[in-house]
Order: C-alpha cells, then sequence, then structure tokens
C-alpha cells in the first residue's frame, strides 16, 4: 500500500514567515533607507517576533542580502535564475525567435522588480561596505544567465548567421540592463511595455534571421 507523504506544516510555516519578513524589509528598506530601517522594525512589520528576524537571517545584512535575491527571483525559493520554469522554458523554444521574445519578456518582469531597489542598493553599499562582501567574487551573474540564454540561442534554426555566442551574450547583457530599463522606464517614463517591445525588436533585428 502506497504511502501518501503529509505536508511539513513546520516547513510550510518557516517558509511563510521567511517570505514576510523578507517583503517587509523590502518595503522598509525603499521607504526609509537601509541604515536608517531597524531589525525591530521589520519585525513590527512583518507581524513577527525580532528574535525570530535574528534566528531566520542573523544580520541585517543577511536579510539585506535575501530582500535583494527575492527581488530578482520573484520569490523568497532559493532557484537560481538559470533553474527557475520561466528560463527553461525560453532556452527550450525551438527558433531563436521564440526564445528572444520569452526570453526578453521574463527578464523585464525581473528589471521590473529590482529596478525600484536600484538606487536602494547603492545606498546600502555605501553605507556599509561589507554588504558587497555578501556576494561571491567572479563573473556577474546576471552575464552568466545572458551567455547560457545566448549560447542556446545561436544554435537554432532562425538565428543570424555569424552571430557567436560571446556577441549575443553581449547584446543580452547590454540591452537588457537595469541601467538601461531604468533609463526608459523611469527617467523617459516608458511603460514597462513599450520598453518590452522596444527590446525585444532591437534584439531580434541583431540575433534573428
Amino acid at each position: 500500500m502506497d504511502t501518501v507523504k503529509r505536508p511539513d506544516k513546520r516547513a510550510e510555516r518557516s517558509r511563510r514567515t521567511r517570505a514576510k519578513v523578507i517583503e517587509a524589509a523590502r518595503e522598509l528598506f525603499v521607504a526609509q533607507g537601509y541604515g536608517a530601517t531597524s531589525l525591530q522594525e521589520v519585525a513590527d512589520r512583518a507581524g513577527v517576533a525580532v528574535q525570530t528576524v535574528y534566528f531566520v537571517f542573523g544580520t541585517k545584512r543577511a536579510l539585506f542580502k535575501d530582500v535583494v535575491d527575492a527581488s530578482i527571483a520573484g520569490d523568497a525559493e532559493p532557484v537560481a535564475t538559470m533553474e527557475r520554469e520561466w528560463f527553461r522554458a525560453a532556452c527550450a523554444a525551438p527558433t531563436a525567435a521564440g526564445q528572444l521574445r520569452e526570453h526578453v519578456r521574463g527578464t523585464g518582469e525581473i528589471l521590473g522588480r529590482v529596478a525600484p531597489i536600484m538606487s536602494m542598493i547603492a545606498a546600502a553599499g555605501a553605507a556599509d561596505p561589507q554588504i558587497a562582501a555578501q556576494w561571491p567574487d567572479g563573473p556577474d551573474p546576471r552575464y552568466t544567465v545572458q551567455r547560457a540564454a545566448a549560447e542556446a540561442l545561436v544554435g537554432k534554426p532562425d538565428a543570424r548567421p555569424g552571430v557567436s555566442a560571446e556577441l549575443a551574450a553581449d547584446l543580452l547583457f547590454g540591452l537588457l540592463s537595469p541601467q538601461l530599463y531604468l533609463l526608459f522606464v523611469q527617467d523617459r517614463g516608458w511603460a514597462p511595455d513599450a520598453w518590452e517591445e522596444w527590446a525585444h525588436a532591437t534584439l531580434a533585428a541583431q540575433l534573428c534571421t
């Protein structure tokens, strides 16, 4: 007789608590800055004891890193971008055009979450130089993701001949950057959909036949 695995209620409660604290911290960090926000304020906003915040995250720096990581991912689950369903589905598209459409859309959703906290990240790094030390040295993770997408794209039948994976990665890395997204959407007032159409059309002209 097959046994049915019962849901781990404790693990689920822990996951929900972690997500609540991360969301509360994001709201406070954006509203009043990293340096001005205490863990007690985060706990109050999340509706948990401050000891819980210390137990789960340890330090405010560690909580900040989780806020940034969750903003990129869209949730608090420890799943890397290249393992996310949207990224894997885009890379599995049979055509370069199809992959590019899904890749720009998925990247745009990330940028929409990350853009509001870019100034917060810069200010936090200035206030606490050890913030940056929480991310490992090495290649820019954003470039690593775009390089993986580029390698999948250039091998497809409608990829533009002569475009190497290195060039495709550079184009994806540059045109899908947070800085360029902010320039159009925040500084120039473009709607995110308009940015997506522009980014897709510009990249398609360079990468697809």
